[in-house]
């Protein structure tokens, strides 16, 4: 069993992350969430039904860029877990992967790929590393999963 933690959403309202606060609101403590101020719904409302804000989160940090968003992230994180997501989900994914290889923070990298979402990306990274681009102790530094349980095991560490 995972022990009682905050969890840091880096996902908006439009994410399979928004959905971790409302499963995990009786079990654990508030849940902050880093939203850039320049994603304002005037916006947002053109290219999402709602705003990208998770507004039933305990608390909303704004912050002017995504720089200052990440960095939040990553100063507040024990674990990075990853959701089935589109290209915004990879970008963050590479970064904190790669800077977990890099030797710059040692905390978990995980992927929940429960339904194969990722099968292509894996794929292709497992192909870097057998054409020399990448090394085995590269991919090591992900974890990948297909449960829940197994994730939050893994970003227990």
């Amino acid at each position: 069993m995972v022990s009682r933690r905050a969890f840091l959403i880096g996902s908006g309202a439009v994410a399979l992350g928004s959905a971790l606060p409302a499963g995990a609101a009786n079990a654990l403590p508030p849940v902050p969430e880093p939203h850039p101020s320049w994603l304002s719904d005037a916006v947002l409302y053109q290219i999402y039904p709602q705003s990208f804000a998770d507004t039933d989160a305990d608390e909303l940090l704004v912050v002017e860029t995504m720089r200052e968003r990440k960095g939040l992230m990553d100063a507040h994180a024990s674990a990075f877990l990853a959701l089935p997501g589109g290209i915004g989900t990879c970008e963050e994914l590479f970064e904190v992967w790669t800077s977990r290889y890099i030797g710059m923070h040692g905390k978990p990298v995980v992927l929940l790929d429960p339904e194969g979402h990722y099968k292509g990306l894996l794929d292709w990274v497992r192909g870097l590393v057998s054409d020399g681009f990448a090394s085995q102790r590269a991919l090591d530094a992900l974890t990948v999963v297909t449960d829940v349980d197994a994730a939050l095991e893994a970003c227990a560490g």
